[in-house]
């Protein structure tokens, strides 16, 4: 990106933050990609950010049935177990039950303790081990807004926060890699495998499409009319529908098509089979 434009957009994502000229901001995007001075990828991440203003902490966090988390009696062993397995860097400790979410601890913290100390003690020692590296949580509302969570990420240089809900029981937990994937899309790191194509043609002839797959290439490519103007994917076009993230095996017959959910996790659609609706033939008299 030239100098001017990323000073331009900058300008921009600075305007939107403060939530100032928020009736024109539109405008100042068609604009100024019209003047050639932003580009379209450009326009997209700005767009997307804009919907972040749109958007509830509750729409794009790990809901609390699948928070990783480990309680406070575990044994140091046990808590680096469950993050070797789960691969986090971060997972929060409860007392009793995950509505007493009493802290964070983070995997370097473990492995300071595990290079420092002996963890061949007793578990009240370990417990004592572990009251030392364990930090204070961030508790968030699940009603906050999406753009200003990522303002007090940044501003509070923390990764990890604890939803809770309006009785103040733990709701879900979202991280600073959620809602940047809602503005850059999946951050992928040196240990994934690439990504396959967005859409494939079957050998029956159906198509598997990626949930992440745009709403107007789907368009060119099935001849389908699925325009909208809160989502930008299939994926959030079927959550939209469903009014939650669809579970694998549910179906949606839309303009002729059956779109059936083949994989999905607790925040997004990953992938959906698409079959041509054939009416069946009309009966003999």
């Amino acid at each position: 990106m030239e100098e001017g434009n990323e000073g331009t957009l900058w300008s921009m994502f600075k305007r939107i933050f403060r939530r100032e000229d928020s009736s024109k901001i539109e405008d100042i995007i068609k604009a100024a990609s019209e003047e050639g001075e932003i580009r379209k990828e450009e326009v997209s991440i700005v767009l997307k950010v804009l919907r972040l203003g749109r958007k509830q902490v509750h729409e794009i966090m790990i809901p609390r049935t699948d928070i990783v988390c480990a309680e406070i009696e575990s044994r140091v062993e046990d808590i680096v177990d469950i993050i070797i397995t789960h691969g986090h860097s971060r997972i929060p400790v409860f007392k009793d039950n995950k509505d007493n979410i009493v802290g964070i601890i983070h995997a370097k913290d473990l492995l300071r303790l595990a290079l420092k100390q002996s963890l061949d003690c007793s578990s009240d020692a370990q417990e004592a081990l572990l009251a030392n590296i364990i930090r204070e949580p961030l508790f968030i509302p699940d009603t906050k807004n999406v753009m200003e969570m990522l303002l007090e990420f940044q501003s509070r240089k923390n990764h990890l926060a604890i939803a809770l809900d309006e009785y103040g029981g733990t709701s879900g937990l979202l991280t600073f890699e959620d809602v940047l994937e809602e503005i850059v899309g999946d951050i992928e790191d040196e240990y994934d495998f690439p990504q396959p194509d967005d859409i494939q043609v079957q050998a029956d002839g159906n198509l598997l499409i990626s949930g992440r797959t745009e709403l107007k290439e789907l368009q060119e490519h099935m001849h389908v009319n699925l325009e909208n103007d809160q989502v930008d994917t299939i994926g959030g076009y079927l959550s939209q529908l469903a009014g939650r993230v669809p579970r694998k095996g549910d179906a949606f017959d839309i303009q002729g098509h059956r779109f059936t959910i083949l994989e999905a996790d607790q925040k997004k659609v990953r992938w959906i089979r698409v079959q041509l609706l054939v009416d069946p033939a009309p009966l003999e008299q």
